[in-house]
């Protein structure tokens, strides 16, 4: 695994944990000989778990629309820097030059991003591992939701499997190097729905 690609809240958000437990990934990362693919900020988790990849002498590696860069939360001092025209071609490139996806916690951008390459992975458009690291409890109502939506079989079981949940930075990316892809015929399984 060369790269993962974090999404994460520009605001620190009101827990020290959400802090603490950014900078342990972004250590743990460099550790690991694993380079940081961010969306470009110096605000919040992003640019807590940036900084501690530079300082520790990662591979920082960020992608922002240039309208942002324009306000300038944009994280200069990175290894490499892409300045892209929208939102649509920053998460695209983010998603080219990343082995998985790591989710902290964030508002409505965080979710939607990662919501994006999961539904990619249930898709097949890519076979990467996606995660979120739960600290505190953030994400429960995600799989809260995740179950109801199971329940009522709008997803199939079998994606849940896509979804990789823990509160550890090292036990997730545990799970990153051991995931298996789902691979499953999407055309049977809504037949099999329709005459059930």
């Amino acid at each position: 695994m060369k790269r993962i690609c974090v999404f994460c809240g520009s605001s620190p958000g009101v827990r020290p944990e959400y802090r603490e437990i950014a900078r342990q990934l972004g250590q743990l990362l460099v550790a690991q000989h694993i380079g940081l693919v961010y969306g470009g900020g110096n605000v919040g988790l992003m640019g807590e778990i940036a900084q501690q990849v530079m300082e520790h002498g990662g591979e920082v590696v960020g992608v922002i629309p240039k309208f942002l860069a324009e306000k300038e939360v944009v994280f200069r001092d990175v290894t490499d820097l892409h300045v892209v025209d929208s939102m649509h071609e920053r998460k695209a490139l983010m998603a080219e030059l990343s082995d998985g996806f790591i989710a902290l916690p964030g508002g409505l951008g965080t979710v939607e991003e990662i919501f994006e390459v999961l539904t990619w992975a249930q898709l097949g458009i890519h076979e990467k591992p996606c995660g979120f690291l739960n600290i505190c409890g953030y994400y429960d109502p995600i799989l809260t939701f995740l179950n109801h939506a199971i329940e009522e079989q709008f997803i199939k079981t079998e994606y849940r499997r896509i979804v990789l949940i823990e509160d550890s930075p090292r036990n997730l990316l545990d799970r990153f190097r051991a995931y298996q892809p789902v691979r499953i015929d999407k055309a049977k399984w809504a037949l099999g729905l329709k005459n059930g």
